[in-house]
């Protein structure tokens, strides 16, 4: 007799929505379709975070690389973390290859699909450098990467460290910290704390795709785990909370109803008005930033602002 396997997809997804309350890591958004969505996302007028950190790419490029401080002449890593599709990073990349900096691109995402698509990009338009893609979460990438004698230049953009709970960002940053050298360099994208007008409309966009990003969530559980999630019966929902800055994404059962798990062979029942919380995304002021690297060996040494003031790329350095 067969014996069905339980995906690590499967197995997070219903440890997450027997919890209380339910939960989906943020993580299974991306799949091919859920690539497609967020990068329609980044162009939405009201997804303001990618705009921000873009300006400051566009107007600080030299000034950012020339804070990196590495020599003319010497090879170093250039490790992104969550690439994407690597359009903030091609600014970066054309001119750190106009002053002549000799490195390795290294990208690590979740999504194979976002890797591949990035990798494709980057020999079309600068098939001059070497890349290295990493498929895997960042805390197993990080265990990973080889970091050998040379530099090392890491970026973590797009305020994806506010994706993670402030212990798990904590964890996070003290085990990047370890696996660094002295003298290696951190750049982290933040998005600031600001008004809810400004931030629920970048969750809850007048298109709609947002919403859609969040449903390809169902969308993807009936499709590779075999369940009948009606999508229908869920609603899109983002809350926002000034006073802790963070924003939270939502989908909510319309209707008391159960979905089944055909390979583990259960029901999972959902309340009417039930939330499954799919989505954090934290902001941040440097209070929020000092305590969180508190157990970091890294030091804060210059910020780049967009001309609003809604976003925040921090230049750290291990000491």
């Amino acid at each position: 007799m067969m014996t069905t396997v339980i995906t690590k997809f499967e197995e997070d997804v219903l440890i997450g929505l027997q919890s209380s309350p339910k939960t989906i890591p943020s993580k299974y958004f991306y799949n091919e379709k859920g690539d497609a969505l967020f990068v329609q996302i980044m162009k939405l007028p009201e997804y303001y975070l990618s705009r921000s950190e873009q300006e400051i790419f566009t107007k600080s490029t030299s000034e950012i690389i020339g804070a990196f401080a590495i020599e003319k002449g010497k090879a170093f890593n250039f490790v992104e973390l969550g690439a994407g599709d690597g359009s903030k990073t091609l600014l970066l990349l054309k001119e750190m290859i106009k002053e002549g900096l000799e490195f390795t691109y290294m990208p690590i995402d979740i999504s194979e699909n976002a890797l591949s698509l990035l990798e494709n990009k980057i020999q079309t338009e600068l098939n001059s450098i070497p890349i290295e893609t990493i498929c895997g979460d960042y805390f197993a990438s990080l265990e990973k990467i080889k970091f050998n004698d040379r530099p090392t230049v890491v970026l973590f953009l797009g305020s994806s460290l506010g994706n993670m709970l402030d212990e798990e960002a904590k964890i996070f940053l003290e085990k990047l910290s370890n696996a660094l050298k002295i003298g290696d360099v951190f750049l982290l994208g933040t998005d600031n704390i600001k008004d809810s007008s400004i931030v629920l409309p970048a969750y809850n966009d007048a298109s709609g795709i947002t919403a859609a990003f969040n449903y390809n969530l169902l969308d993807r559980m009936n499709e590779e785990l075999y369940t009948d999630f009606k999508v229908a019966q869920f609603k899109h929902s983002p809350e926002y909370n000034f006073e802790d800055g963070v924003a939270k994404s939502y989908l909510v059962s319309l209707t008391h109803q159960s979905v089944y798990f055909p390979n583990a062979e259960m029901y999972i029942q959902f309340d009417k008005g039930e939330k499954i919380h799919t989505e954090s995304s934290r902001k941040y002021n440097n209070d929020v930033l000092s305590q969180l690297f508190q157990k970091t060996d890294f030091t804060l040494m210059q910020q780049f602002s967009d001309s609003k003031q809604f976003f925040t790329d921090s230049l750290f350095v291990k000491k």
